[in-house]
């Protein structure tokens, strides 16, 4: 078994790769004029994927917890990107719906991320890609079942 050292036990805790694409998509993002958090990204995300969800579908989808994903939408909320209405089947929930600004986001921000990552994974093939794409998947397994 390979052996892991502090040193990259730390790089793995910290989030140094997650830290450094979200420095990235921010910095890139304030270039194109757009005034959103890549968390916040990820909340418009979910929403491009199926408009009008509650807000306990988008903490599953971004496995972020309640009290963080209110503050993501109340800031979006904020900049005109979402809002919440009243479920018409259960009146204890809100959906979470885009405006049309927040719907209009979707091309170019999706187009920077999408540069990024491209950029990101130059010079590592396809094989090597499934292969941390599996060892990944089951870490993220192992770590549901621990």
């Amino acid at each position: 078994m390979l052996k892991v050292t502090e040193r990259e036990i730390f790089d793995i805790l910290s989030g140094k790769i997650s830290g450094l694409i979200n420095r990235t998509v921010l910095k890139a993002f304030v270039q194109e004029g757009f005034d959103i958090t890549t968390e916040q990204w990820t909340v418009l995300s979910c929403l491009w994927d199926k408009d009008k969800i509650i807000q306990q579908d988008i903490c599953d989808l971004t496995q972020k917890d309640k009290p963080s994903v209110t503050r993501l939408i109340d800031n979006l909320e904020k900049k005109n990107l979402v809002m919440r209405v009243s479920d018409p089947s259960d009146r204890r929930n809100n959906l979470i719906l885009l405006t049309p600004r927040g719907g209009a986001m979707r091309q170019k921000t999706t187009e920077v991320v999408h540069d990024i990552v491209n950029h990101t994974l130059e010079n590592i093939s396809d094989e090597e890609l499934g292969r941390a794409k599996d060892v990944l998947l089951r870490i993220m397994h192992n770590l549901k079942e621990y």
